[in-house]
């Protein structure tokens, strides 16, 4: 997958012709999911823009999306800083310079997708201006169980649903085929403390960006990706009281790994909380907790396989 800036388009090599599919595109929740497969019916690689900048923490950082988008089959993918030249741009400048750098054959939007100065942009104006069909997809909705009434899948439900630790509806919003396309939380391995390894659970630390939005602190059991494999796991997002250590940092143990992992770049995808994050009064008492903990994980897995 090719990746560029916006700002820098005029500066990518020669593309074929493309399909473009717009929105801000935070993640691929299902909504967009359906919206890129209907893209990808067109038969041209697809080129897809994601905004970044925005105020806040974000779902998915700049390199966990990319990942996503070359995992999802996209070809190109042009990222808009919200913060540069596009809050001073019209509609149509936007457009016109999408145009002028590629061969577009198709244009694919959700219908509540907005660009431009004063986000004055809409599916209407690019049916007006493009000199391509313009598809315009109807926002999905899921049934939310809890009142029987619609809501739309988007980035900001999401984002509810992660900070309030609801990683299960959570990832039904952006799951169609498991883990794959679960929440996950990418950063690289670091060296810790090596408190673990003396007590039996040795455990990877995460460096992670700054702007990542994290679950509530707590133990969360999952499965994490690496290069040697993906392997069950006990993630431990927030402080370790029992050691002292008030920084919030995430630390995971893999079930059935060894070897070392130290400068790789992992990710781990948190999918069931176990139990809030708690001071033990010695070493052993956080061992025997830690071994219910695996045995809980290990048997989820072993339900699931």
């Amino acid at each position: 997958m090719l990746t560029f800036e916006y700002e820098n388009a005029a500066e990518v090599p020669s593309a074929p012709p493309v399909a473009l599919v717009l929105g801000g595109f935070d993640g691929l929740h299902l909504g967009h999911r359906q919206l890129l497969s209907e893209a990808q019916k067109a038969g041209f690689p697809i080129l897809l823009t994601t905004m970044f900048g925005e105020k806040g923490k974000v779902l998915f950082t700049r390199e966990e999306r990319r990942g996503i988008f070359a995992r999802a089959g996209v070809s190109l993918l042009c990222e808009v800083d919200l913060g540069g030249t596009l809050r001073k741009m019209s509609a149509e400048e936007f457009v016109q310079r999408l145009f002028s750098r590629f061969e577009i054959r198709a244009v694919y939007c959700g219908e509540d997708f907005r660009f431009g100065r004063d986000a004055l942009g809409s599916p209407a104006l690019l049916k007006a201006i493009a000199p391509c069909p313009v598809f315009v997809h109807e926002t999905v909705r899921y049934l939310a169980e809890e009142s029987g009434r619609t809501r739309k899948f988007s980035a900001s439900a999401c984002k509810n649903y992660l900070k309030a630790g609801d990683l299960s509806r959570l990832n039904a919003c952006l799951c169609t085929d498991g883990f794959e396309t679960a929440y996950f939380v990418q950063g690289t391995v670091e060296h810790g403390r090596q408190v673990g390894r003396t007590y039996g659970f040795p455990t990877l630390n995460l460096s992670v960006a700054e702007e990542k939005l994290l679950p509530p602190d707590g133990v969360y059991g999952g499965l994490c990706a690496t290069p040697k494999g993906n392997f069950p796991t006990i993630v431990n997002i927030g402080a370790r009281p029992t050691f002292g250590v008030e920084e919030k940092k995430i630390e995971a143990y893999l079930d059935g790994f060894s070897g070392d992992l130290y400068g790789s770049v992992v990710r781990v995808c948190p999918t069931e909380f176990f139990r809030p994050i708690c001071k033990f009064s010695s070493a052993e008492e956080l061992k025997v907790q830690l071994e219910r903990d695996i045995a809980r994980l290990r048997a989820r897995h072993e339900g699931e396989n």
